[in-house]
């Protein structure tokens, strides 16, 4: 029998709600205890998902011993504390991207970890879907040369609310961690570190960012990346290379199809998928704890501590600060 790995949520917004719809279509998975401040959230979480105990309390639901891992999911400057609530347990973590606010949290939730002895991962969905793994593997194989050129987008237009989460920059609300951080994510999977790092943005009234547009620069590469609350974009990552291109079509960060375009043809490859994409990483952070591993081979803690860094850079650049 394989272990049935069984698992917390803290946090039960949106995001949380696809990830256990997806956790459901996992047969070694169970979903047994989730935690809002509101009791009366959690109980209506519960019962959607059928999980069995409903927290009104973080605190509580770290203390389960039926809880084998967490799923944290609450805003972008909890991720830290809660985080760290959770290792200090002795809970294995998922934590939704952004890992932390800024590198040194970063450090210490990876410290903390180590410390305690147990499995941290940041939940970049990304990295873990087909399309994007063939992808990945495809640039790697160099089938079309070298890639000279990566431009990546992501933008959409929600109505302006200075009590959403999305705007509000006190809890890392703005484009740049939100959304900017998944042609990041495109340019370090696929280039690596940046030599230098240009970006401007615009902002919001209460100074959360608007709109980032970056441009990385490499050796012999260069990748154009933008970020935008302000309109809605292609979401499309296009990779230029010596002899082609590949284009991770819309939405390039989620379930996607990917169109190859060289000298000879055009194709594009569809990638059958019949949950909203989450269940990939779950699968994934069930196998490393099954296995004892404290660290993911594929997000590892090295390439979160880069992602951190050069949002850092990033922040630094436009004059953001938290």
């Amino acid at each position: 029998m394989i272990r049935k790995i069984k698992w917390g949520i803290i946090g039960l917004g949106k995001i949380a709600n696809k990830f256990a719809e997806d956790l459901a279509t996992i047969n070694d998975a169970e979903l047994v205890a989730v935690a809002s401040r509101n009791q009366e959230n959690a109980n209506e979480f519960a019962s959607k998902f059928n999980a069995k105990k409903a927290y009104n309390s973080y605190e509580d639901l770290v203390k389960d011993s039926e809880v084998d891992a967490i799923y944290i999911a609450t805003p972008h400057s909890f991720h830290k504390n809660h985080t760290l609530l959770c290792l200090q347990h002795k809970k294995a973590v998922l934590c939704e991207k952004p890992f932390a606010m800024n590198s040194i949290e970063v450090e210490e939730m990876i410290s903390v970890a180590k410390e305690n002895n147990v499995l941290l991962m940041e939940a970049l969905w990304t990295y873990f879907l087909p399309h994007y793994k063939f992808a990945l593997k495809f640039l790697q194989q160099e089938k079309l040369g070298k890639v000279t050129q990566l431009e990546a987008d992501f933008g959409f237009h929600p109505a302006y609310n200075e009590n959403s989460r999305v705007f509000k920059k006190e809890v890392g609300g703005g484009s740049l961690l939100d959304i900017g951080i998944y042609p990041i994510f495109a340019a370090l999977s696929t280039l690596g570190k940046p030599k230098k790092i240009d970006a401007n943005a615009t902002f919001f009234k209460n100074g959360a960012d608007a709109a980032c547009s970056m441009v990385f620069e490499y050796e012999n590469s260069k990748a154009l990346l933008k970020s935008t609350l302000l309109e809605k974009t292609k979401t499309e990552a296009i990779f230029t290379c010596e002899k082609g291109k590949l284009i991770i079509n819309r939405q390039f960060h989620a379930p996607s199809s990917v169109t190859i375009i060289s000298e000879e043809k055009e194709e594009t490859i569809q990638f059958e998928n019949t949950t909203n994409g989450y269940h990939f990483e779950t699968e994934h952070f069930n196998q490393l704890l099954r296995d004892g591993k404290k660290e993911s081979d594929v997000m590892t803690f090295e390439f979160s501590k880069n992602l951190i860094k050069v949002l850092d850079e990033v922040r630094a650049a436009i004059g953001l600060d938290y």
